[in-house]
């Protein structure tokens, strides 16, 4: 593996690649180019471990080993049994691997990623008259395969664990933001760190845990104990030690409010206990008040909220969207507020015209993030109500 010009593959959500490419580009990434739902770009193996722990959009980071092309499975297997696997694992390592299959000629990603296995297996067999075990759920070494059509391409898995499981949160509610989803709503929406936030549903701190991350500039990876690269045969503990002490030296004091409300006693339970696991008790308030009811009591002020769905609370979606206007027109001048939502029907009836709309997926769920500026006078909020 050449260290000092790695090609680097990470995914993220669709929707948050511009802001994925973003932040490669502020840690240093080279020749960052935008695909679906991932980005690719080069660094060296310092710049790897530094945007798994630092980069707050990516799920996974991924370096691509080897491209073929394979026309049927003989030769599928030959080209995995030729690669040089030791260069990459010890035989007494475990490994798993993932795979993503697009083909007419192989049609089932759990046959293939077993092919590979045989390949990888035979190969330690022949050269060591022993083999490596398979994990499938801690292993040492994560690969992926992907097949497009006759392209196959290997990767290593840098990350190990999914990179939305920050370590911090403990509890959940019923239908949890997911942290990477979270992370690029509030850069999306413009969250520098500079002023007050408020999320006024906040379920179990999801949001205001990861917007206090953002404004003390905290990596995103800080609780984490382990990543795949650790088990790389190069790893280098040394350095990764001097990245993450110099991310750590650049966390800033934050002079802000962060505030999250809701009305659900399980959900201020969960909200606490992951905001303590994060160490943020002293940045963020946790509050029981009904939004309804609140007036705007921090200036300036940023609002960004996932509404719940039917199943944490039960709500009559036209009615909760109407008072959720109200209690933006009447109670929240000169505010700036984004909401996610998969009721595109039902949010009409905020009366706002949302200034912006934006496509995302919460889960498998169709959203779109809408932003809505709420101005003092007449005249201006005239101008933003539905026609």
């Amino acid at each position: 593996m050449d260290t000092e010009n790695l090609k680097i593959q990470i995914k993220t959500f669709f929707g948050l690649e511009e802001v994925l490419a973003e932040e490669i580009r502020k840690l240093g990434g080279k020749r960052v180019e935008v695909k679906n739902r991932a980005v690719n770009c080069e660094g060296d193996l310092g710049f790897l471990y530094k945007i798994n722990y630092s980069a707050r959009t990516a799920l996974k980071i991924m370096v691509p080993l080897f491209t073929f092309k394979a026309w049927d499975e003989n030769r599928f297997y030959d080209k995995i049994f030729a690669f040089p696997w030791d260069e990459y694992m010890d035989v007494n390592q475990t490994f798993a691997i993932d795979a993503t299959v697009y083909s007419e000629r192989f049609k089932h990603s759990q046959f293939m990623s077993l092919k590979m296995k045989d390949a990888m297996v035979d190969y330690f067999k022949f050269k060591y008259r022993t083999r490596p075990d398979v994990d499938p759920k801690n292993p040492d070494i994560k690969f992926h395969l992907h097949i497009d059509r006759e392209l196959v391409t290997i990767s290593l898995d840098s990350s190990g664990d999914p990179l939305f499981k920050r370590g911090y949160r403990k509890e959940q509610g019923e239908a949890p933001i997911n942290e990477v989803l979270a992370s690029g709503m509030l850069q999306m929406a413009g969250w520098d760190g500079k002023g007050n936030f408020l999320d006024p549903m906040c379920g179990s701190g999801t949001l205001l845990i990861e917007a206090a991350m953002i404004a003390m500039d905290l990596p995103a990876q800080l609780f984490r104990k382990n990543f795949g690269f650790m088990n790389w045969k190069n790893y280098d503990a040394e350095l990764f030690g001097k990245i993450k002490e110099f991310r750590v030296n650049r966390i800033k004091e934050f002079t802000g409010k962060i505030v999250g409300y809701d009305i659900d006693p399980a959900m201020l339970s969960a909200a606490r206990t992951n905001v303590a696991a994060a160490e943020m008790e002293d940045v963020i308030d946790i509050k029981e008040q009904d939004f309804f009811e609140s007036k705007k009591e921090l200036f300036p002020l940023m609002m960004v909220f996932n509404p719940p769905y039917d199943e944490r609370i039960e709500i009559n979606d036209e009615e909760f969207y109407r008072k959720i206007g109200d209690t933006f027109k009447q109670n929240y001048p000169n505010t700036l507020a984004w909401l996610i939502t998969s009721d595109l029907e039902a949010v009409k009836k905020i009366g706002l015209r949302p200034s912006r709309k934006i496509k995302l997926f919460n889960g498998k769920l169709e959203c779109r993030f809408m932003q809505y500026e709420m101005y003092e006078g007449t005249k201006k909020t005239h101008k933003l109500q539905n026609q």
